[in-house]
């Protein structure tokens, strides 16, 4: 199992808009950064990820999800009346992937970014190197560190 973080603004979705999902349980599209769709390839069924609120002040981990589909092509790049369309895109060979996620638990309390940096062991997260990947991986070590911190606040 992986272990990973997905971003999400929670102006445009939120860690309550998924707990209001119809089993609780959305596309995670729109991706459109290169680094960001890799990583959505090598996520697989059953893992999980953090559900972290970005552009908020706090920035805050709030939550896990579990991929419950691995990848596939994401149908807005080759619509062009969709905001994610992208006309360099091919449906024989698309560029641009999803996952869907399914809501597994909220934190005890949710983790700002803030207490996180504070922690030795997680000043090296790809969180902290690379803030605008809106998909990035999260070592094992690193996640129950994270879990610890929540549940100790």
């Amino acid at each position: 199992m992986k272990y990973w973080l997905l971003k999400s603004d929670p102006e445009e979705y939120s860690w309550e808009n998924l707990k209001n999902e119809k089993n609780r349980t959305i596309s995670w599209d729109g991706i459109r950064n290169y680094q960001a769709r890799n990583y959505l390839r090598e996520m697989k069924k059953e893992d999980l990820a953090f559900f972290y609120h970005s552009s908020t002040s706090p920035q805050t981990i709030e939550g896990i999800v579990k991929i419950v589909r691995e990848v596939y092509p994401d149908p807005a790049q080759f619509d062009p009346e969709n905001d994610y369309y992208d006309p360099k895109s091919d449906e024989s060979d698309p560029i641009w992937d999803m996952i869907d996620i399914r809501y597994v638990r909220d934190l005890k309390s949710p983790l700002p970014r803030d207490e996180m940096k504070k922690h030795p062991v997680l000043k090296n997260m790809v969180l902290f190197r690379n803030s605008r990947l809106s998909v990035q991986p999260v070592s094992e070590k690193e996640w129950k560190i994270i879990l610890s911190l929540s549940e100790n606040k």
